[in-house]
């Protein structure tokens, strides 16, 4: 199943993998880049090479960005089987998921959208080989483009970002991180929306937020109960018209029905 939640875990916390694993996250990222520090990444990079190597999971790792110096060493690892995905930061163009499949052939991509130039070459990014969705670093790109709302301040760019989804065929993309930890209600609010607008996961920050994430990006008890009227009721008219709440069943409706049953994990 396409993952719902994205855990990062820092790299230099090798005692953290398993528990990551355990949390109920879809997907682990154990992160390189900004969780850890410079002068720890070279001790970070070689205890996640020993524990991928004996690893039974699979995780993704989010390596440096290509213009650091730490780009080369980090995708030595990528190739190792302990490696679910590659997701690579301040993605720009189609020229740098490249360089990352070179060393890890067939291995799926997460493009991270977070600077200006990611979004400008974004559909090219999307159409590049091996890439399995895009991904919005939200906070990173405020930063690039001087951005201080959340909302509607990035609604045009969210919407964008699921739009050059659709159009090259990928799942649907992952919104950015929730910084606060313990507002629940926060969180719920911001995963709600990125799913209204299209989404189909979130990354998180903390073990906590995974639980609301999962529930904000799988169907309700009230969608199910609709989705199976509405398919109930289309193949009670053997392809006649009929109308399910008061409103009729055509099939771009019964399509949708059948897509949220198809979320049911």
């Amino acid at each position: 199943m396409t993952p719902r939640s994205y855990l990062f875990v820092p790299a230099d916390r090798p005692e953290r993998f398993e528990k990551a694993l355990t949390s109920g996250a879809d997907a682990v990222i154990v992160d390189l880049e900004d969780a850890v520090a410079p002068e720890k990444k070279g001790a970070a990079r070689n205890a996640l090479g020993e524990w991928l190597m004996s690893a039974r999971a699979r995780v993704v790792v989010r390596i440096n960005g290509i213009e650091s110096p730490w780009f080369r060493d980090d995708l030595a690892l990528c190739a190792l089987p302990g490696v679910a995905a590659v997701m690579l930061p301040k993605a720009e163009r189609a020229s740098d998921l490249a360089a990352v499949s070179e060393s890890a052939p067939g291995k799926p991509l997460l493009p991270l959208i977070e600077t200006a130039a990611g979004f400008d070459g974004m559909r090219a990014v999307a159409q590049a080989p091996h890439v399995e969705r895009l991904v919005f670093g939200s906070i990173d790109f405020q930063l690039d483009l001087g951005i201080s709302g959340e909302g509607d301040a990035l609604l045009y760019f969210r919407s964008q970002i699921v739009l050059a989804s659709r159009l090259a065929n990928l799942a649907a993309p992952v919104d950015g991180v929730s910084p606060s930890i313990d507002d629940t209600q926060s969180l719920q609010s911001d995963a709600e929306r990125a799913r209204r607008l299209g989404f189909g996961a979130k990354l998180c920050i903390h073990p906590k937020q995974v639980e609301t994430v999962n529930r904000s990006f799988s169907p309700s008890d009230e969608e199910v109960l609709w989705a199976q009227r509405v398919l109930d009721a289309a193949a009670r008219s053997d392809g006649g018209a009929v109308a399910v709440d008061g409103k009729m069943v055509d099939r771009p409706v019964i399509l949708r029905a059948q897509a949220v049953l198809r979320e049911l994990r």
